[in-house]
């Protein structure tokens, strides 16, 4: 409360006192005239009615322009204008109300003030950010996209109010695949001639009590070369490590053969050194074998082949449920090495769903796109870092793996024209897809 206010009751009640006392002077005045009563009151009236009003008018007139100046200043709030500032200076309740109303004002202005700051700094990072970020309602509008995702999905235009499916028809297709699928993956694109390898990461969430999707796309090439060194690097230690702990042993075992020839009552244990030597150069020979295969894959001798004599050779080798029905029209591909790869990928299924693996083909024909290939199964799945470097030469989680399965797949699949992309599944599992393009767009590359 204020102190020393002259209150808004309190000068109600001084002029209503103050006309009291005017009226009762003027009846006063007007019976020492010796006037009728009703000349009195018609004294009083003419008298005491203007000055009275012209009074209520001098006190109510400040209260009229404060109030229209506070609705004025609420207007602006709603346009989101927190700057208007009603001049005060009454001591009584209408200027305690000033006083309030120009706090809240300052309040929310600072609020407002602070709320643009972190939004600029926001934007300025998320513009500034490599990964490209899209925003999309519920009616496939994008409701946001920065300067990566416009350069990356509209070669820089402008996203925002776009629908989303059709920008999605303008992207290259196996990036389409991804987006449309609904999951992350990896998916590479041609950029000027240079491949680039990117991470989709896409997300639900709530806003204004209604679901969006947020794609996060974010680039991996640095990352995977950076990585691709330090793999090499591991490969050079393996292969260093491999042929000192088999030469070391075929030498020590060289030696002890050349002291045994000297004595001819030991030349019966000759057979068994030089056993010993068979097996630890065989060891060393087929652990060699495994890298140099990969290095000398030969360019596939592609041909037209009937996917029913495909998959029933694939079904005497390994046990998996095929979805849908086969493509009428026959593939176009080298049979052997494609076999090579689904070998792998059963495998790495079957040895990711211990107990009773479920692992299922499909292989779906589109017209002029090619055909593309996905093995399913239900296993622990791959974490988000393994699946960044999965395809990647030598890379294994596994303590005896050598990390040639998935790049040897790789190499195959891209020998063909095509792509290959690993994602993890709702409900736990992984699925590979394989894409091969169809005959004529594959005689062209």
């Amino acid at each position: 409360m204020r102190r020393g206010r002259f209150s808004m009751a309190g000068k109600l009640s001084a002029l209503f006192g103050v006309i009291l006392l005017l009226m009762a002077s003027l009846a006063s005045a007007a019976t020492l005239l010796t006037l009728t009563p009703w000349e009195v009151f018609l004294l009083v009236l003419l008298v005491g009615l203007p000055l009275g009003m012209w009074w209520i008018h001098l006190l109510l007139r400040p209260l009229s322009r404060t109030l229209a100046a506070v609705a004025d200043g609420i207007r602006s709030f709603h346009d989101h204008d927190y700057s208007v500032r009603v001049a005060g200076g009454q001591r009584d309740e209408l200027g305690e109300l000033v006083d309030l109303y120009n706090e809240i004002g300052e309040i929310l202005h600072q609020e407002r003030k602070s709320v643009r700051q972190r939004e600029l700094l926001l934007q300025t990072a998320l513009d500034s950010s490599p990964t490209a970020i899209v925003l999309v309602n519920p009616r496939e509008r994008v409701l946001y996209a920065n300067v990566e995702a416009r350069r990356l999905l509209l070669g820089g235009g402008r996203l925002r109010g776009h629908n989303f499916g059709e920008v999605l028809n303008r992207c290259p297709d196996e990036m389409r695949e991804v987006l449309a699928s609904k999951q992350d993956g990896l998916f590479t694109v041609d950029n000027d001639g240079q491949v680039e390898t990117y991470h989709l990461a896409r997300r639900r969430f709530t806003l204004n009590q209604q679901p969006h999707a947020l794609y996060l796309l974010r680039r991996l090439t640095a990352d995977l070369g950076r990585q691709e060194a330090e793999i090499w690097k591991k490969v050079i230690r393996t292969l260093s490590h491999e042929l000192n702990n088999s030469l070391a042993p075929i030498s020590s075992l060289a030696h002890s053969a050349q002291i045994l020839a000297r004595d001819p009552g030991k030349a019966d244990r000759l057979e068994e050194v030089f056993s010993a030597i068979r097996q630890n150069t065989e060891r060393l020979s087929q652990f060699l074998e495994g890298y140099a295969r990969f290095a000398r894959l030969p360019q596939p001798q592609r041909r037209q082949v009937n996917w029913e004599d495909f998959v029933g050779s694939l079904r005497t080798l390994h046990h998996f449920d095929l979805e849908d029905e086969l493509p009428r029209q026959p593939g176009y591909f080298d049979p052997a090495h494609l076999q090579q790869v689904l070998t792998n990928l059963f495998k790495n299924a079957a040895e990711a769903s211990e107990g009773s693996p479920e692992i299922s083909l499909r292989i779906r024909a589109d017209g002029t796109r090619g055909t593309f290939i996905e093995v399913r199964d239900r296993g622990r799945g791959i974490s988000a870092d393994v699946l960044r470097q999965a395809l990647l030469p030598f890379y294994s989680t596994k303590k005896e793996g050598t990390g040639l399965g998935l790049a040897l797949c790789r190499e195959i699949i891209e020998a063909h024209g095509g792509r290959i992309r690993i994602q993890s599944r709702d409900g736990g599992g992984t699925q590979v897809t394989c894409w091969l393009p169809a005959a004529e767009n594959s005689e062209g590359r």
